[in-house]
């Protein structure tokens, strides 16, 4: 059920406009959270692969 951002009122499916208030209800996304979820992960990787690159690359000072 989706919920409007307004009012916070639950809405049967399939509504364009909230039951209560009148006001547009959000429009569902398929995919968007394992989109952003892939994403992140590919974020945590390429920082990953930084940090290993930059380690080994970087000058060692001899105290």
């Amino acid at each position: 059920m989706p919920k409007c951002l307004y009012c916070q009122q639950d809405n049967p499916p399939g509504e364009a406009e909230c039951d209560n208030c009148g006001m547009p209800l959000p429009a569902l996304s398929d995919g968007a959270g394992e989109r952003r979820q892939r994403r992140f992960m590919w974020f945590c990787i390429g920082l990953t692969v930084f940090c290993a690159v930059m380690i080994v690359w970087l000058p060692r000072s001899i105290a």
